[in-house]
């Protein structure tokens, strides 16, 4: 007996949908993102938080970034003690040239190892933002501090306009800063060629020089950008973006992590047998 149009016209609907569906999730697990649709654009003038004496945005208190950017910037599948994750770089992929793309492939399969993290090191620019730990950010008219729970790092972001250091390079970088609007740009180079981007080996050169855009959506809300630019590894600039929150705890404050004790006790403790 034929089936009424009506009804095959549901069964089409329901199996284009569950058609749809499959088709994401073998994306995601090929480490492509899904399709979706793009976020309502933010504009400087849109923001209608609190603001300093100086008019302005007021960035005071402590934020954190919350994905998985930390364990792999771009499309990942879910592996032992790694969350699947979104890219959060613009086009989905980081434009290597060939040989660092086969050096980034090597950094993966080491990243028990060789992640500077594990030992310890600070995380650079723009990993910091991305751990899963808070920071806290206390605002002046001339500069801005951000003090990392991660291994005590912070940085000084200098917005009076003094010229970048010359031939030193630190772990955090050398910042400098300005308003554009309501969006603090803060340009970092010296960042040196020992820190990665995050888990998955995603590495850069000491000529890296980074952009960051904090654009304040409201009150708990910024909408965070970096340009990474280094043409000694990648075949042009290349950006990330992802929201960062507001953490309303009562009484909240950054506690220690101590990264140093841990790796002391993996190392050495379980070595020599004692608990």
């Amino acid at each position: 007996m034929k089936k009424p149009i009506a009804a095959i016209g549901v069964a089409t609907t329901v199996a284009a949908l569950a058609f749809g569906a499959a088709v994401g999730v073998a994306r995601a697990q090929r480490g492509a993102a899904p399709p979706r649709a793009a976020a309502a654009p933010q504009t400087p003038s849109a923001y209608a938080g609190p603001r300093t004496p100086d008019r302005k945005p007021d960035l005071n208190g402590i934020w954190q970034a919350l994905g998985t950017a930390h364990w792999n910037l771009e499309a990942h599948s879910a592996s032992e003690g790694i969350p699947a994750g979104f890219s959060v770089v613009e086009g989905g992929a980081i434009p290597y040239q060939p040989w660092a793309l086969a050096k980034r492939t090597e950094n993966l399969k080491n990243r028990l190892d060789d992640d500077p993290l594990r030992r310890c090191f600070m995380p650079g620019v723009p990993r910091a933002t991305y751990l899963p730990f808070p920071f806290e950010i206390t605002q002046t008219p001339n500069h801005i501090g951000i003090a990392y729970e991660f291994a005590h790092a912070t940085r000084t972001i200098f917005l009076d306009a003094t010229p970048h250091l010359e031939d030193l390079d630190f772990w955090m970088g050398d910042a400098r800063g300005k308003w554009d609007g309501d969006t603090l740009v803060v340009e970092t180079v010296s960042l040196g060629d020992k820190t990665w981007f995050d888990q998955a080996g995603n590495f850069h050169s000491d000529a890296l020089k980074v952009i960051e855009r904090f654009t304040p959506i409201d009150a708990t809300h910024i909408n965070y950008e970096a340009t990474i630019d280094d043409a000694k590894v990648f075949t042009r600039p290349w950006k990330i973006s992802m929201i960062v929150y507001r953490r309303l705890e009562k009484n909240l404050e950054l506690l220690d992590y101590e990264c140093a004790e841990h790796v002391y006790e993996k190392l050495f403790k379980r070595r020599s047998g004692k608990s």
